[in-house]
């Protein structure tokens, strides 16, 4: 099995939550908030550098019929121009309900509202991750 980490994405109009797994693919974990703007690229080739990324897992929101809405339209935008700027696979996955289960998390740790803002869409971005984790098992 090669050795690879995969990486998490929760996209956002403003901010995009990153999470990475482990070398061998078993643990997800929030890794850091950036912001969504013209060093999105950059920052997140970067990572993928630095972090010896093998493969990129994307949020992809659909509403409870699994139909596109105008938030699905905007992530597969943004895959377009990652797949263009980056050479490892990426990958759609369902974030239904990720964002509850992220304030979940949170108000379990009892954090502030304006803490639990800033770190929101790494944990979803985890949550997004962990879930595809399990589905390769």
């Amino acid at each position: 099995m090669a050795i690879f980490r995969l990486m998490g994405i929760d996209f956002g109009e403003v901010r995009i939550g990153i999470a990475l797994s482990d070398p061998l693919r078993i643990i997800a974990q929030p890794y850091k908030v950036i912001p969504n703007d013209q060093d999105t690229i950059s920052e997140i080739k970067k990572i993928i550098k630095t972090k010896e990324i093998g493969k990129i897992i994307l949020g992809l929101p659909q509403n409870i019929k699994g139909e596109d809405t105008k938030k699905t339209l905007e992530v597969r935008e943004f895959s377009e121009i990652l797949r263009k700027n980056v050479d490892i696979p990426v990958i759609f996955w369902d974030e239904s309900y990720t964002s509850v289960e992220a304030n979940e998390e949170l108000k379990q740790k009892k954090l502030s509202i304006s803490e639990s803002r800033k770190i929101i869409d790494k944990i979803a971005a985890s949550i997004i991750l962990r879930r595809y984790m399990e589905d390769q098992v």
